[in-house]
């Protein structure tokens, strides 16, 4: 079983070949192929690779299938005795990103 730990956008995340996952927005358009080159950890065949911080030798392919919205959070702030409340919405913008290969 091949996987790794990257650094993407701030969040450490395990991806595997093969898979989709929802990571903070790359400023790229649906389509493009990118390289993530931020990788932390690499296991192949129960051998493992850790970076200190960063592997050189391991780069992933992943390509932008689409960029979607988070689930919607609400902020909800009361300030008591002063009938002051304010409520807010957020939605943090995702690219979704589908992991082709992990190449060492």
């Amino acid at each position: 079983m091949t996987y790794a730990v990257i650094d993407v956008g701030g969040n450490q995340i395990i991806i595997e070949p093969g898979k989709f996952y929802d990571v903070n927005y790359i400023d790229a358009n649906p389509g493009d192929l990118i390289n993530l080159t931020r990788v932390l950890f690499f296991s192949k065949l129960n051998v493992y690779h850790i970076g200190t911080p960063c592997l050189t030798q391991v780069l992933v392919k992943a390509t932008i299938l689409k960029h979607v919205k988070g689930k919607k959070i609400k902020i909800f702030k009361v300030k008591p005795k002063k009938n002051n409340r304010q409520t807010k919405g957020h939605r943090q913008k995702l690219t979704r990103i589908f992991v082709e290969d992990i190449i060492s």
